[in-house]
Parts: C-alpha cells; structure tokens; sequence
C-alpha cells in the first residue's frame, strides 16, 4: 500500500528515499573503507563495526530499491515469490542488526571489566565465530518464521499495509487462528528482541560500575563515549521494531505502523555511520589520514 496516496507526496518520496539510500551506502561503505584501511583499527570492536554496516546496507537494500521502483512506475504489485523472498531477507538482515549489537555490547563488557583478559577473550578466531554464530542464527530463525507464514498461506490479491512486506503483517495474512498467529509472533519476537536485548542489559548492567573505577578522567570519557554511542543505537533501534512487531498484535490499525517502520527500516541504517563516526575518535583520525592519502 505504500506510504500515501497523495501525487504530491509520493514525488516527494521519490526524491527522499533515493537520497537517503545512497546516504547509507555510502556512509557505511567509507566506515567498512576507513576500518579495513587503518591498521589501528584492526580490533574487534572495529570488526563488529563494519560487519554492521555491511548488515545495514543489505538491510535497508531489501525495502528501499523495491519501493522506489514502486513509486516511480505507479505499481505496488510484487509477487508471492517475490514477497516471501523479500520478508525472508528482511529478517535475516534485520536481525543480524539485533545479533551484531549483542555481540558489541558483549565486546564492550569485556574491554571494560576484563581489561587484562581482553586479548586473550576476543582473539580473531574468537571474534569470527561470534559473526558466523550470528549469521546462522539468523538464517535459522528467517527460516523458521518463512515456513510458518507458508504453512499457514492462502491468500491471493491481499493488501499489505507498509510499504514492503512486513513479517507481522505477512503472518496476520497468512494465520486464519488468531492464537497462532500470536503465539508465533510473540514467541519470534521474543527470540529475536528479549534474548538479545537480555545480553545486552546484562552487559550495561556490569560496565558502569567499572567504568567508575577507571582513574584517569581521560578513560572514563572514552569509555562513556564509546557506549553512549552503541546505546543509542540500540535504543533507537529496539524501541521502533520492537515497537511495531509486537504492536502489530493489537493494533486496529496497521498502516499506522508504515511510518515508524520508516525509522528502522530506513533512518536508522543511515544515522549509524555518523552516530559512530561523528562520536568517536579514532574513526575520526582515520577519516582524515584516508582523506590526506587520497589528496
């Protein structure tokens, strides 16, 4: 159904969308260039950085292209193929967000509660598993979520109320019982919201804390800098999808969901860059020995 019927609006979007695409492509290739680039930043929290941004420009590349397309050929027709297609992406993508933000916030505990442990901890080996873990994880459950939503299809001709297919809304489509289709939602919603978020509080719970007994004001400053960074995102991220997954359960109204999808979806893929760019140093230092390289 897109996000508004208004001529004026959608040319509007027209000009929108394609700008703040190649906004994220591009922030989040030059984070993946400055960290591959930079010696320096060879460290695990940096490795999980640009696993990130490569997660976000795939993200964000599953809803944006289709829906320019959409707009610009006055057609909001996708297929069943391509719609499943679409969803299962979606969801690996989008919760390898989730993953990779667990595995962040776990990097961070070490670093600041274990620091004599950390190299140790985190080695390369180690660090590569926890993106491979990620990814499986988030192969498995797209599956899983793909396979009840075609269990339970018999729709032809439907509306979708976003502006791509929407895992919930797919599934409100697909679940004649309204018991199992919140059963499977709550229980993927808590699979890929509660348990991640649950790692995450577990490791902000520990880290301020240590954070206090840091003595220089100079680490303690790094320190809150780098997560106040990292739980931006994180809230940002979690509370709008989080929001409109679960939300889609009891609202009477699911296109009211389209826009806050937006912010997930959309914003969010393209703020990171600049929220970790903007607030840290040393990706800061190294923007600008690429850029004297470059001149």
């Amino acid at each position: 159904m897109g996000l508004s019927e208004d001529p004026e609006l959608e040319l509007f979007l027209l000009g929108l969308f394609p700008t703040m695409y190649l906004f994220t492509v591009l922030g989040n290739l030059l984070i993946i260039l400055v960290v591959s680039s930079d010696s320096h930043l060879h460290t695990p929290m940096y490795f999980f950085l640009s696993n990130l941004s490569f997660a976000d420009i795939c993200f964000i590349s599953t809803t944006v292209p289709k829906m320019i397309v959409c707009i610009k050929n006055q057609s909001r027709v996708i297929s069943y193929v391509g719609c499943m297609t679409q969803m299962s992406l979606f969801f690996v993508f989008g919760n390898m967000d989730d993953m990779l933000l667990t595995v962040m916030a776990y990097d961070q505990f070490v670093a600041i509660c274990h620091p004599l442990h950390y190299s140790v901890i985190m080695n390369r080996h180690f660090c590569v598993l926890l993106v491979f873990v990620s990814l499986l994880f988030c192969l498995c459950e797209s599956q899983l979520h793909s396979l009840i939503a075609l269990y339970f299809t018999h729709f032809k001709d439907v509306e979708i109320s976003n502006f791509f297919c929407e895992p919930s809304q797919v599934l409100n489509l697909a679940c004649s019982e309204s018991f199992t289709k919140n059963l499977v939602m709550y229980l993927v919603g808590a699979i890929s919201g509660f348990l991640p978020l649950s790692g995450i509080f577990f490791s902000y719970y520990k880290i301020p804390s240590s954070i206090l007994r840091i003595p220089s004001s100079g680490g303690k400053y790094k320190a809150f800098s780098t997560c106040g960074s990292h739980l931006l995102v994180v809230c940002l991220f979690y509370g709008t999808a989080i929001g409109v997954y679960l939300g889609s359960v009891v609202s009477t109204s699911p296109k009211n969901s389209a826009v806050t999808s937006v912010m997930y979806t959309v914003v969010i893929p393209m703020l990171n860059p600049f929220i970790y760019s903007l607030r840290n140093r040393d990706i800061k230092n190294a923007l600008f020995k690429l850029q004297s390289r470059a001149i």
